[in-house]
């Protein structure tokens, strides 16, 4: 019929429904070409539920922070409990945002959309199962480790500071057990497309903090500190476990079946995860053992400036790679251009939204850390150190944030050992850059270190998976880079100029501090919305396709 229709055309023009002969490959490959961008609007739209959920949490997470620097400043003392709070929450790094989701979600993934719901459940209970007798016997170990733990992380510490730190870390070590429980029913949830409780659990946990804290108040010691920090971990875990049983997937213990594949294959990836992942636990450790031997306070402020560096790291960063891997892992592994070209887009668009706000912090890092902060026993000097290390934190940022990224591609690749290799580089550049820096420097130097570390591990993360993939990754091609540097410029110029001509007003009240902020930020925002929209940058594309799928 469409051979007559152009045979009858005496003007030799096509019939506009024409349409040329095509192989089946390559009509399999345009029809992958046009769901590319939708798994992009669908993943940016997965992050902002995250972000929204995720916002709440840091919101209160900062309140806490300024609750406890208010009560109890940058001190020998909080240092100690700093120090214990760092052993007992490795699993929330390992296990939450690391092994755990590494392992558990894609093959939870694919069971779930192979084999069905029942599989999947059963895949989750024998997972919990594992989890509950691995983790007893980690938070045993951990109790009765703990002078030499603590010894390890602050060897610098005087006899009875190590004694309130061994004590805090005692008390608090079951702490690993809720955030783990609770990690394995955020896989559940993100893998059946719930990602707003999972970023909401942590809000409630930060308040369930900040009521015991206040509760007590009249009855202030370093030990309230451990009693709040373990009734946060029993409900972040209680909200996401009752969410499962809301969805109709109950998590129940289950004897674990050894002949199971999907048990065997998630057990195969998570023991190389977890031990790379538990050498990537070594970059705080590093941070503190080498703080303990600086001026009192030193690890308290770079605590401080990590805990302001959580907002934008969980509000953007975490949120899109926990957005990322269950999509990753649906993509077909023998399909290599869409899956290149995923991780490409989610990398830019992770760039294209933590930029500006890492350039934003570094340059108003000391006006934040002085609304935050600085009253009560928070002094000048720490308010200056915590500002300086903030800084320095932010540069680090964007290595942050395009290693998570690029990790989530790894795990979904099943690539183990590179994910140790990685993770070993992070470590190396980490040590030997903080030894060389801190001489000079002192804690300044440690946050440098940091930032320089992670850097450096996501150019060599991006390289090792693009040999493994067989193309480049081609992030920083040069008509998108100049779309987001020439706004990010536009930025800073003018938060510059602002801060010149209309200095913070730190003398003054808190309304008008926080008007101040709220102008540079904002503005800052606008100008580089603005820009980019004018530029045409395609990721405001899929934030427009991620409304539309809400809608």
């Amino acid at each position: 019929m469409r051979d007559d229709s152009i045979k009858n055309n005496k003007s030799g023009e096509k019939p506009k429904n024409y349409a040329p002969p095509q192989s089946a490959e390559e009509a399999k490959n345009r029809a992958e070409k046009a769901k590319r961008p939708d798994a992009l609007s669908g993943m940016v739209f997965h992050a902002m539920r995250m972000m929204a959920g995720t916002l709440v949490s840091r919101v209160l997470g900062l309140v806490r922070e300024m609750l406890t620097a208010a009560l109890f400043g940058a001190t020998r003392q909080l240092d100690a409990f700093f120090v214990a709070y760092t052993l007992a929450n490795l699993s929330r790094q390992l296990l939450a945002e690391g092994a755990l989701s590494a392992s558990f979600v894609p093959v939870f993934s694919r069971t779930l959309a192979s084999d069905g719901r029942d599989s999947a459940k059963r895949l989750a209970d024998e997972a919990l199962t594992i989890l509950i007798f691995g983790c007893s016997a980690v938070v045993a170990a951990g109790i009765i480790l703990s002078p030499f733990l603590v010894n390890i992380m602050a060897p610098g510490f005087a006899p009875e500071e190590r004694a309130v730190a061994v004590t805090l870390t005692r008390m608090m070590f079951p702490f690993l057990m809720l955030v783990s429980v609770g990690a394995l029913a955020m896989g559940v949830l993100n893998s059946l497309g719930s990602f707003f409780i999972p970023a909401i659990a942590p809000a409630l946990s930060n308040l369930a903090y900040i009521i015991f804290l206040l509760a007590t108040k009249s009855h202030l010691s370093v030990w309230n500190l451990a009693f709040a920090v373990l009734t946060g971990g029993a409900f972040h875990m209680l909200l996401q476990v009752y969410w499962c049983s809301r969805l109709k997937f109950t998590l129940r213990p289950r004897r674990p079946s050894l002949g199971d594949p999907q048990l065997r294959s998630m057990m195969a990836l998570f023991l190389p995860y977890a031990a790379g992942l538990s050498l990537n636990q070594l970059n705080p450790v590093i941070s503190r053992m080498l703080g303990s031997f600086l001026d009192g306070g030193s690890i308290s402020v770079l605590t401080y400036a990590d805990r302001v560096l959580q907002l934008p790291l969980g509000l953007f960063v975490i949120a899109i790679s926990q957005a990322v891997l269950p999509v990753l892992s649906r993509q077909d592994p023998n399909d290599t251009a869409s899956f290149c070209d995923f991780v490409r887009g989610a990398m830019r668009f992770n760039l294209f939204v933590v930029l500006p706000v890492a350039a934003g912090l570094c340059i108003v890092s000391h006006e934040v850390v002085h609304l935050l902060f600085f009253r009560g026993a928070f002094s000048e000097w720490a308010w200056h150190a915590t500002g300086t290390a903030l800084s320095l934190y932010a540069l680090g940022l964007p290595g942050m944030a395009s290693s998570t990224v690029i990790m989530r591609a790894i795990y979904a690749r099943r690539m183990p050992r590179t994910a140790v290799l990685v993770t070993g580089v992070t470590v190396a550049v980490n040590l030997a850059a903080s030894v060389a820096l801190m001489r000079h420097f002192a804690y300044a130097g440690l946050a440098a270190a940091s930032a320089t570390a992670f850097t450096t591990a996501s150019l060599f993360a991006a390289y090792k998976l693009s040999r493994n993939i067989g193309e480049r990754l081609k992030i920083f091609e040069l008509s998108w880079l100049w779309r987001v540097l020439l706004p990010l410029a536009a930025m800073s110029a003018a938060l510059l100029a602002f801060k010149r001509f209309a200095p913070y007003p730190d003398t003054g009240g808190l309304g008008l501090r926080i008007v101040w902020l709220f102008a540079a930020t904002a503005g800052g925002g606008a100008i580089y919305a603005a820009s980019t929209l004018a530029l045409r940058c395609p990721e405001w594309q899929w934030i427009r396709g991620a409304f539309k799928k809400r809608g």
